[in-house]
C-alpha cells in the first residue's frame, strides 16, 4: 500500500494526483486544499476514471487525513503570472508554507516530503528549518523539471528517441540554472561528437547551439505561462517519476518509512546492445559511429556498462533482502536508505 497526500489541489496538484492514479502508483490518495470544495470536485472527478485504472481511492479530506502518509506533496502556494520571476513569488509562498508546516507535520511526521512549490529551492529550504523533519525526509522537486525539458529538447534536435538522451540541468530551478555538458551525452556518445555522427547517407545535423538550448530550458516555463495560463502536465509526470523511482518499505518496528531507489531502474539506459533508437526505426552501430572511430570502440562501451550492470545488481541484491534491510537502521529511529547512482 502506498499513500500519498497532495497540499494544493491547483492546476499541478490536481494534475499530480490525476497522473498518480493512471499510472498506477498509489494505493490511496488525500488531496487537501483550503477550498475544500475545490478538492472534493477534483477528486470526485479523478475517482470517477479510477474503474479503467489500478485500484486507487481518491478523497479530499483535512490534515488529518494525512496521517501514515508515506509521500506529502506541497504544490501550495500562488502561481506564477505571465512575465513574473519565480523569486517574486517568495516571500508569500514562504508565508503559505510556514502556515501549513505545523498542521502537516502534526500528522504525517514520517512522511517522505516533496517539495514543488515555487521558489522550490526556497521552500525546500524553509521546510527543512522549520519542520524539525530530517533533510533525509524532504525532496526538492529542483531541476528534474528543467531536465526533461534539456532532454526533449536535444531528442527533437537529433530526431533520436528521449530514452537515449542523458543530460542534466543543475542548480537552482529557476534562471540561474546551468547544464554541465561534458557530461551529456547520447548514449554515452559525447553530446559535442553528435554533430560529427554518421547516421544515414546523405543526413547531417547541423551544429548545436548550446547557448540557445540553455535559454530554451530557462524560459521554456515562461512561455507556456504565457500561452496558457500555466504549467501542470510536464511538471506533474516530472513529480511523479520521483515517486516511481521511490520504493517505500514500512520498518516493522517503529512503522517509519525506508525508502530504496531501484538502481536497476536508474541503470537500465545503460544496457547497451549497439543501436540507438530513432522515431520509428533503429539506428545500428555501422550507422552510428563518431567520425575518425572503428567499430570495436563502441563495443567497448556495451561491454563496460554490461560489467557495470553485474557489479550494481548484487548489492540491490542483497539490500532486497528482508534481513539485510533489518540491519540498515535501528528500531525507534527515522532512518532514509537510499541506493543510488548520479547516472541517470
Amino acid at each position: 500500500m502506498n499513500k500519498i497526500s497532495i497540499i494544493g489541489t491547483g492546476s499541478v496538484g490536481s494534475t499530480i494526483a490525476y497522473t498518480l492514479t493512471v499510472m498506477g502508483l498509489a494505493t490511496e490518495i488525500v488531496m487537501i486544499d483550503i477550498n475544500n470544495e475545490k478538492a472534493l470536485g477534483e477528486a470526485l472527478d479523478i475517482r470517477q476514471g479510477t474503474p479503467f485504472c489500478s485500484a486507487c481511492s481518491v478523497y479530499a479530506g483535512d490534515y488529518r487525513d494525512a496521517a501514515n502518509s508515506d509521500i506529502v506533496i506541497l504544490t501550495s502556494g500562488i502561481a506564477r503570472k505571465p512575465g513574473q520571476t519565480r523569486l517574486e513569488l517568495a516571500q508569500t509562498n514562504v508565508n503559505i508554507t510556514k502556515s501549513i508546516i505545523p498542521e502537516i507535520t502534526k500528522y504525517a511526521p514520517n512522511a517522505i516530503y516533496i517539495i514543488v512549490s515555487n521558489p522550490v529551492d526556497i521552500l525546500t529550504y524553509t521546510f527543512l528549518k522549520l519542520s524539525g523533519i530530517p533533510e533525509s525526509h524532504i525532496i526538492g522537486s529542483g531541476t528534474i523539471l528543467d531536465t526533461a525539458r534539456l532532454r526533449s529538447r536535444l531528442s527533437e534536435y537529433y530526431n533520436i528517441n528521449q530514452g537515449n538522451v542523458h543530460a542534466y540541468v543543475f542548480g537552482e530551478h529557476g534562471d540561474s540554472s546551468f547544464i554541465p555538458w561534458s557530461v551529456a551525452n547520447i548514449s554515452n556518445v559525447p553530446i559535442r561528437d553528435c554533430g560529427k555522427l554518421i547516421l544515414t547517407p546523405g543526413l547531417s545535423s547541423p551544429e548545436l547551439d548550446f547557448d540557445e538550448v540553455e535559454q530554451y530550458v530557462r524560459k521554456s516555463g515562461g512561455r507556456v505561462i504565457a500561452r496558457k495560463g500555466a504549467t501542470f502536465y510536464a511538471v506533474s509526470v516530472s513529480v511523479c517519476h520521483i515517486c516511481n523511482n521511490t520504493k517505500i518499505v514500512r520498518d516493522k518496528d517503529d512503522g517509519c518509512p525506508v525508502i530504496l531507489l531501484d538502481l536497476l531502474h536508474q541503470l537500465k539506459n545503460l544496457r547497451l546492445n549497439g543501436h540507438i533508437q530513432r522515431c520509428g526505426r533503429l539506428i545500428r552501430d555501422q550507422q552510428l559511429r563518431v567520425a575518425g572511430k572503428c567499430d570495436r570502440n563502441t563495443c567497448s562501451l556495451a561491454h563496460t556498462a554490461g560489467k557495470l550492470m553485474g557489479i550494481l545488481r548484487r548489492p540491490l541484491e542483497r539490500v532486497r533482502d528482508t534481513d539485510r534491510l533489518k540491519q540498515l537502521h535501528a528500531p525507534g529511529k527515522r532512518r532514509l536508505v537510499i541506493h543510488t547512482l548520479m547516472l541517470d
